[in-house]
């Protein structure tokens, strides 16, 4: 088979293509007061234009030496407490923020040039709400969640359908059987900004500040 030309492959692709884009206008002056309500407003209209899986971000994190990583995780909910996904406190991402509760969001919505970032520390909700917050979910989320062992070293593909086959039967026979380590993090940002694309390259990028008192806007430059 022939090998792929990357450099070609990357030449041949557009950014936000009329096709399939649609670059609103956005007025920063009409914004909200707050943030979470922009947010709500721009994820509903992500859903309305069809925008695949608009619930899925990426997370970045840093371990104790202040190396960088990041990976998409899915919102589990935004609310005055903050935006909030869940994992296990064992897992890669859970020991990075044991050792530095910070953290970054990021979405993107393609389908209408739109991002949303965010940054700001990490608090773990309480256990039983972790835990409520995980019998609320699928089958399938409890069965993985059972599992346990993420980003721990895998032996072979069958011992993971081994382990996954098990959890599965326990999760469909107790749905409210606990995962002790899985835990619901809360991400309270301290900047927002919300990123619109413009076919100019006029983007507009308005920022929200927390202050303590409440929330300061302010525009950067594309």
């Amino acid at each position: 088979m022939a090998q792929k030309d990357l450099h070609a492959l990357l030449r041949s692709l557009r950014v936000w293509d009329p096709g399939v884009t649609e670059l609103r206008p956005f007025d920063p002056d009409t914004a909200p007061p707050t943030p979470l309500t922009l947010f709500t407003d721009w994820f509903a209209e992500a859903v309305a234009a069809g925008q695949p899986e608009p619930h899925t971000m990426a997370l970045a994190t840093v371990d104790e030496e202040g190396r960088p990583d990041a990976r998409i995780v899915m919102l589990h909910g935004a609310d005055a407490d903050g935006w909030s996904f869940a994992t296990h406190a064992t897992s890669r991402k859970g020991r990075d923020l044991s050792v530095q509760p910070y953290a970054a969001l990021t979405f993107y919505w393609p389908v209408l040039g739109r991002q949303v970032r965010l940054r700001g520390p990490v608090a773990a909700a309480p256990s039983p709400e972790s835990q409520a917050d995980l019998h609320a979910r699928s089958t399938g989320a409890l069965a993985a969640a059972l599992t346990g062992r993420q980003s721990e070293e895998l032996s072979s593909a069958a011992e993971l359908r081994e382990a996954s086959e098990a959890a599965w039967e326990r999760a469909r026979e107790n749905p409210d059987e606990p995962s002790p380590t899985w835990t619901l993090y809360r991400v309270r940002p301290e900047t927002v900004e919300f990123f619109q694309g413009d076919a100019r390259r006029q983007h507009v990028r308005l920022e929200y500040r927390s202050t303590g008192f409440g929330w300061s806007r302010g525009l950067l430059w594309p």
